[in-house]
Parts: C-alpha cells; sequence; structure tokens
C-alpha cells in the first residue's frame, strides 16, 4: 500500500560517504516505522537502522556511530547518512515500511510490509 522508491547508491571509496533517500508515496500515514536494510552477495538481507514515527531510532552494532536514519513526515522521506564507509557496506541497500500490529522489531524484515526495488552501493579499498 506504501510505494517506496530509493535513491542515493553509489560507489565510493573507503572512508567515504553517502546520503540515501527513500521517497513514499501511497498511504503514508498508516505506516508506524520505516527502515533500511541491506543485502550483500551470497549473505541474508539484514537490518541496517530502523525509525519510529516518533523519531525513535536503532541500529546495527556494525554501523553504530556511522551511520544515521531520519526522516522528513513533511516531505515523506526517508534518509540514511553513511559516513566512514567500509567495503563491508558493500551491498544493496532497501528502503521499507511497516504497520504495527503490537509487537515488532525495527531491524527484522519479517515485520515490514512495504519494500522499495533498493539502491546499490559499493565501497572500494
Amino acid at each position: 500500500q506504501v510505494q517506496l522508491v530509493e535513491s542515493g547508491g553509489d560507489s565510493v571509496q573507503s572512508g567515504g560517504s553517502l546520503r540515501l533517500s527513500c521517497a513514499a508515496s501511497g498511504y503514508t500515514s498508516s505506516s508506524d516505522y520505516m527502515g533500511w536494510f541491506r543485502q550483500a552477495p551470497g549473505k541474508k538481507r539484514e537490518g541496517v537502522a530502523g525509525i519510529r514515527r516518533d523519531g525513535y531510532t536503532t541500529y546495527a552494532n556494525s554501523v553504530k556511530g556511522r551511520f544515521t536514519i531520519s526522516q522528513d513526515n513533511a516531505k515523506n522521506t526517508l534518509y540514511l547518512q553513511m559516513n566512514s564507509l567500509k567495503p563491508e557496506d558493500t551491498a544493496m541497500y532497501y528502503c521499507a515500511a511497516g504497520i504495527s500490529r503490537g509487537f515488532y522489531f525495527l531491524l527484522v524484515e519479517d515485520y515490514y510490509n512495504s519494500w522499495g526495488q533498493g539502491t546499490q552501493v559499493t565501497v572500494s579499498s
């Protein structure tokens, strides 16, 4: 019910920065939380960062201190500022939105119902 389109992915050198954006449309008011997930070749998709509508955030240990998730509800846009990028951050990054049914985990994909197509981030050493 919510359409999501990511942008901002690129190829950068280790230590560089990127800012990913996720434009949401449709019934955006129905989403209780949003998040960023990533999937590298040969690996399962993992939660990177999540944010509740009230601004509460959580991050995967691997990106704490380097990534920052934020949202602009007026513009229906989600962001992921990525600093000090490492080759291990190379992956397809996905934006997701979820509706709470009383219980959820921001970094677990099973609790999200809407997904974007993804944007590629490649970090070279």
